[in-house]
């Protein structure tokens, strides 16, 4: 284990994480193909949960207003009736609601994701999945409806089915929020809110696999300059997408995905 001497791997596969765990592209496919194609197949489940850790902790930062809120309203609204009537009581719930329906699809299915994550041609068939969702947002315009259970039972949902690596979690629950009703400012607010117990609960199911002697001795060279990567490429990629979706442009991501899907069907065909 270390931390000092970066090698390109390790890198490129902060930077994969970073830019692809926010926007709507699969992190989880991308990284997937890059071990695959790319040859970076060494990198330890330990770097994967450190990357992790870091898009995480850009989504603290990026959204800490809105958490400190939400967790403010959210605790007051148990001794205040006033207080329940708040957004953040309603978020607080929303997401708790969303994250329960979530769980059952990481642990019960991850043998089945693990599976996913080595078979390009499935890979592949996801990303355009994923092009198929992003495709349709052009057609939800979303309301004014508040953040809600509706909204928490879809996006959950739609996170469940997004463990599958090659399916975007951001743009199937942005895409979840739109179909509540949300508008697309709360939808991608939702989103990353829901993402936060998502990321920490596969942490530690990671973890909790591994055991914390695995993960310290098999970190790679280099592990803290990937992380710095992924933390900042993810903050950069946070900014970039809230501007496309509220923008009503998340749908050119379809095009990347559909891209990126039929290359990894086409590589798996021509190694078959």
């Amino acid at each position: 284990m270390g931390s000092g001497t970066v090698s390109a791997g390790t890198l490129i596969l902060g930077l994969v994480q970073g830019l692809t765990e926010f926007l709507p592209v699969s992190s989880s496919g991308h990284l997937s193909l890059a071990k695959t194609v790319a040859s970076y197949g060494n990198a330890s489940m330990s770097y994967d949960i450190v990357l992790h850790a870091a898009t995480l902790f850009a989504v603290l930062i990026y959204f800490s207003r809105d958490i400190l809120s939400m967790l403010f309203e959210w605790f007051y609204g148990f001794v205040n009736a006033n207080a329940r009537r708040w957004a953040g009581w309603r978020y607080g719930w929303a997401v708790i609601t969303g994250a329960l329906i979530t769980a059952p699809f990481g642990i019960l299915l991850k043998p089945l994701v693990i599976s996913a994550s080595a078979n390009l041609l499935w890979l592949g068939v996801n990303f355009m999945v994923t092009g198929l969702l992003l495709l349709s947002s052009r057609f939800i315009y979303g309301s004014d409806a508040p953040v809600g259970a509706r909204s928490g039972i879809i996006a959950g949902l739609l996170q469940g089915i997004a463990v599958f690596p090659g399916i975007s979690r951001s743009g199937a629950t942005i895409l979840g929020g739109l179909v509540a009703g949300l508008s697309r400012k709360d939808a991608f607010k939702f989103s990353f809110l829901l993402s936060v117990p998502a990321i920490i609960g596969a942490v530690i199911l990671e973890l909790r696999d591994l055991g914390l002697r695995g993960f310290a001795a098999s970190l790679p060279d280099g592990w803290i300059w990937g992380a710095i990567a992924a933390f900042c490429s993810g903050i950069v990629s946070l900014i970039l997408l809230a501007k496309l979706v509220t923008s009503d442009r998340l749908w050119v991501f379809s095009l990347y995905c559909f891209a990126v899907g039929g290359f990894a069907v086409f590589y798996f065909l021509m190694g078959a």
